[in-house]
């Protein structure tokens, strides 16, 4: 309501302006920008606490803008995530419960299903250009494809994840699991030209990411030569030059932080003075991220499109800490777990000359809230099927009660709610534990024995939305 109440604003004052003689002039929707990290854990950017990793161009737009300090996403890892965040509903709704990764992720059927609507269905029905950068990961075979989806362009890789730059790895040194070193023993092994770098740490070899999953332009494998960070950045850029007429929605999802760790050489040079070569991988990636993010912005002011465009970024997980050394603090826990190390994540909006600058905001949201919060800024109907909210009351300070009565998740037998202050989980059909947020943000103390009626009446919350969801499509 809010976004069409300013428009309509707009409208009549430009149409004034040209005299009544003119033509009718409507006002340009806005564009929208999401961003999506992988696996970038709540405590590594300046803005969230993060210390031995500048993070100026992140850090600038979430002064610019809002940061949510209790944002969630609504599945500790990828996929289900992302099916969540494109189509405004709880993946368990339409079965996307787990995480497809490997070959499965080509397997007939496995997907977001077909019959659910994305924001860019909607967005490009009522007028906008649409386009992917990046990971997709919602399905590998043709009825999934990102065109079929909404998406007028696409450019980037369907799988889980993907080298950097392609073989032998010029200009990155690149960390790598293995299940054992050259010699056949355990602990860490660097080739003698320093390129190169096997782990044993986590007992399990490097995945395939790059088996049958090239880089591609709409359905055409390309030779892409630079950095995907960097080429993500360029198509990016590329998208909005040629589309800054018109009102787009660009969702440029990095594979940035996600493994392959691999680490560009200008960015390692920065970080030399960290002892600990896998942090200063992990360093080098992040930073190369948030330049990255920063030159996009820098490119929306030059381009006059600045204070059109409404800016979103989060990750899509928490970070997997022992994986990438990322960190998650305050929080407890990391990728893959309900803990809120697993799905609390940065999340900042920003709309220069819209939104208030430099807000925090403590009310629990959900990622997909982001999602209704676009369609509502371009005037397209949220919808009732959407669980989503619009955010812009809250962003801007017409509200400042919480969206939802609860938060939910469900990952098989991992169950978790959260409510107000307080949030209840479990794990393979064990008990429910309680934690109280507001006093114990790393979730150390279960009060579950001290309050039982309290752990009653939350349980019948998740059980009551639980009752609403379908069994998982596949596992």
């Amino acid at each position: 309501m809010i976004a069409r109440t300013w428009l309509a604003c707009f409208a009549l004052i430009i149409g004034c302006s040209f005299g009544s003689s003119a033509e009718p002039v409507v006002a340009r929707r806005p564009n929208v920008l999401f961003i999506v990290a992988d696996d970038l854990g709540y405590g590594e950017l300046g803005s969230y606490g993060g210390r031995d990793i500048p993070t100026p161009h992140l850090d600038a737009l979430a002064a610019g803008g809002v940061r949510f300090t209790h944002g969630y996403v609504t599945a500790p890892f990828c996929a289900a995530s992302r099916a969540a965040l494109l189509t405004g509903r709880y993946q368990t709704r339409f079965g996307f419960e787990f995480n497809p990764i490997g070959a499965k992720n080509a397997a007939p059927g496995i997907g977001l299903p077909v019959a659910e609507k994305t924001v860019t269905d909607r967005l490009r029905d009522s007028g906008y250009a649409t386009a992917l950068v990046g990971k997709w990961h919602l399905g590998g075979t043709a009825e999934f494809h990102p065109q079929r989806r909404g998406f007028d362009e696409f450019f980037g890789f369907l799988h889980e994840g993907h080298t950097y730059v392609p073989l032998p790895w010029e200009g990155v040194v690149s960390w790598l699991r293995r299940r054992a070193l050259p010699d056949g023993g355990k602990g860490r092994w660097t080739s003698p030209d320093g390129r190169i770098v096997w782990s044993t740490h986590l007992n399990n070899h490097e995945p395939d990411y790059d088996a049958d999953n090239p880089i591609l332009r709409n359905s055409q494998p390309v030779d892409e030569r630079a950095n995907l960070t960097d080429a993500f950045t360029r198509e990016a850029g590329s998208f909005i030059a040629r589309h800054r007429a018109q009102p787009w929605f660009l969702y440029l999802a990095y594979n940035a932080v996600h493994s392959p760790m691999q680490g560009a050489d200008a960015y390692l040079a920065k970080f030399a003075h960290l002892p600990d070569l896998h942090r200063r991988i992990f360093a080098a990636m992040l930073a190369h991220l948030d330049d990255s993010v920063g030159r996009l912005v820098a490119q929306l002011r030059e381009q006059g499109l600045a204070e059109n465009t409404l800016i979103v970024f989060l990750s899509d997980n928490g970070g997997p800490t022992r994986e990438l050394t990322s960190s998650n603090a305050p929080l407890r826990g990391e990728k893959g777990q309900l803990y809120d190390g697993g799905i609390r994540v940065p999340m900042i909006v920003a709309w220069p000359g819209r939104i208030p600058p430099g807000r925090t905001l403590a009310q629990p949201v959900m990622a997909f809230d982001l999602t209704a919060t676009a369609q509502a800024a371009a005037g397209v109907a949220v919808g009732e099927t959407l669980d989503g909210a619009n955010l812009l009351p809250l962003i801007v300070g017409e509200t400042a009660t919480a969206p939802h009565e609860a938060l939910h998740w469900r990952v098989g037998k991992k169950h978790a709610l959260r409510a107000g202050d307080w949030k209840i989980i479990r794990d393979n059909g064990g008990s429910w534990e309680l934690y109280d947020l507001a006093h114990d943000i790393s979730e150390k103390e279960n009060l579950a024995v001290r309050a039982p009626d309290r752990v009653a009446a939350l349980a019948a919350l998740w059980e009551k939305w639980n009752a609403q969801q379908i069994e998982p499509r596949w596992r």
